[in-house]
């Protein structure tokens, strides 16, 4: 089941929940997830380790919805329960597709899904199970993207995979301007410096002081997450180093 020829051998996919929404913008599209979750199948056969931490965009951002009036923490809160659905979503289209998958929330709901527990984690990963965070980190006020660089700290995943729907890291919104230029290589402190939006500076920063990588890509092209574990470049490589 292992391939000496993956660049990455443990990884914290960081998806946002509007991949799960597909051409209707919002929820869940059936077709959609199937084929992310027919793409998780193909990187984890080939012996990449898989934890993921989905957002919960498609359903509800807190942020947006604290900025519509209601309290901040219950509106993060009720963002961290969608973020949940999807993990549940997900879950059930990769077992239907014969892939172990474990669905682990850092709020507390027995019911359906497991605690998360670091050690618990890891094991359920050394065991080729493909495990999904969900819940955020328990905490409101902290982003799904601190989710994904905590986590990974916590079980040695050797990079971020943060997959968005463009194509990497830009000097401005590509989808505002032609002249947004893509940076195909850029340092932790640039990313804060410059304040390139891809991920938020606390994020950023807990992934700098642990010299930990991240690979900003677009997950709309089908055969992306294979193309980064094996070491292709694509989308932009955040690291410690200067070019």
């Amino acid at each position: 089941m292992g391939n000496r020829s993956l660049k990455y051998k443990r990884i914290i996919l960081k998806v946002t929940g509007e991949v799960l929404a597909g051409v209707q913008k919002h929820g869940i599209d059936g077709p959609t997830l199937r084929g992310f979750a027919e793409e998780i199948k193909e990187v984890h056969e080939l012996g990449c380790e898989i934890a993921l931490v989905m957002g919960g965009g498609n359903i509800l951002r807190g942020a947006q919805a604290s900025e519509d009036g209601m309290d901040r923490a219950s509106a993060d809160y009720m963002g961290m329960l969608a973020t949940v659905i999807n993990s549940l979503a997900l879950q059930d289209a990769l077992e239907k597709i014969d892939v172990s998958t474990r669905v682990m929330s850092a709020i507390e709901m027995r019911q359906v899904a497991e605690p998360y527990i670091r050690r618990r984690a890891v094991r359920h990963i050394e065991k080729h199970r493909i495990v999904i965070l969900a819940g955020g980190t328990g905490n409101p006020y902290f982003t799904t993207d601190t989710t994904a660089s905590l986590r990974a700290m916590e079980i040695g995943a050797e990079v971020i995979l943060k997959a968005t729907k463009v194509q990497g890291v830009y000097d401005a919104d590509p989808l505002k301007s032609n002249q947004a230029k893509l940076y195909r290589e850029v340092n932790h402190m640039e990313l804060l410096r410059k304040e390139l939006k891809v991920m938020d500076a606390t994020a950023v920063s807990l992934c700098m002081d642990n010299q930990l990588p991240i690979v900003v890509f677009n997950i709309l092209e089908k055969g992306n997450i294979k193309r980064v574990i094996c070491g292709e470049r694509i989308g932009t490589l955040v690291t410690m180093e200067s070019k």
